[in-house]
């Protein structure tokens, strides 16, 4: 595929379709379960499952067929998946645009079990925390969980070229036959050597093992500013995905102003709500210039007022 909500688009189509031919969920009735403050796309199926007004608002009618429960809530799940027809459990494993919110630990291990025994398909969106981001390959590798369906995308070409894919066996994905589902520009040879070419630079370079050590360092540099100003209150992320929590409400405009403050001082985030910034910096990154980012926060943090 091509972008990030393709591919989720295919997967939900993938999923749809084993529901009917593979586990006999009568026709039309396949319930694909999510989570609140997901993010998968901007399409308008997956905008239909989303709880963010700014992604949804006015884009109506929407696609039936999704049950939202809370993230990072196994008890939740488990009552969800009571029903007959739930065909997937799509998740996040870590929400990226809800503020890098990472679950609590075997929560995704639990998910895929409870899925397994359910015959229901777990299906993993690593558009965002996948190809090394999180400090390894996959981020569902942390709980060693193998999702039936996986989904990536940006980082898959290096930020080079628009690539995303979906991996399935052969039970999952030869529900799709001839002609029942393609792509213009999907699987173009230009797409496949960039992916390719992109996916060796992440092995040779260890890009993986330098995510983990350098978001390990950024959140312990990230405490020690916490300790000295009251406007961070928190923390949170794996890898090289990370985030700070401010001081103020979600309404706020204040994680905004911040980071037009760090751009004034060199360094680009991107605020999530009104008080969440997010971290996610190249993954080709260097020690030596995680301390200048880190030195940028600090002096930004220590020299702002609301």
């Amino acid at each position: 595929m091509n972008t990030g909500a393709e591919a989720v688009e295919t997967a939900i189509k993938i999923c749809r379709k084993w529901a009917y031919e593979k586990k006999g969920i009568p026709e039309n009735k396949a319930k694909i379960i999510v989570c609140e403050n997901n993010f998968h796309g901007r399409t308008t199926t997956i905008i239909s499952f989303s709880n963010d007004p700014v992604a949804n608002t006015h884009f109506g009618p929407f696609t039936p067929g999704f049950e939202r429960i809370p993230y990072d809530d196994l008890g939740a799940l488990e009552e969800a998946l009571k029903d007959e027809n739930v065909a997937g459990f799509l998740v996040e494993p870590i929400q990226g645009e809800a503020g890098v919110f990472v679950p609590s630990d075997g929560y995704l291990k639990g998910a895929a079990r409870m899925c397994n025994e359910r015959n229901v398909l777990f299906i993993a969106d690593e558009v965002q925390t996948g190809i090394a981001r999180t400090g390894d390959l996959l981020a569902v590798n942390h709980e060693d969980v193998n999702p039936d369906i996986l989904i990536l995308g940006k980082a898959v070409s290096g930020g080079v070229y628009p690539v995303s894919a979906v991996l399935a066996d052969d039970e999952v994905m030869n529900v799709i036959g001839p002609g029942q589902h393609g792509s213009t520009f999907g699987g173009n040879p230009l797409a496949a050597k960039v992916a390719v070419a992109a996916l060796e630079v992440v092995k040779e370079e260890n890009l993986a093992e330098n995510a983990s050590y350098l978001g390990k360092l950024f959140r312990a540099e990230m405490d020690k500013i916490i300790e000295k100003t009251d406007l961070v209150s928190k923390v949170r992320g794996r890898g090289l995905l990370n985030a700070i929590l401010i001081n103020d409400t979600e309404d706020s405009s204040t994680a905004w102003d911040i980071c037009m403050a760090m751009k004034e001082n060199g360094l680009l985030a991107k605020p999530t709500h009104g008080n969440i910034i997010r971290f996610a910096p190249p993954l080709v990154m260097t020690e030596e210039q995680l301390l200048d980012c880190v030195a940028i926060i600090e002096k930004t943090l220590m020299e702002f007022k609301k």
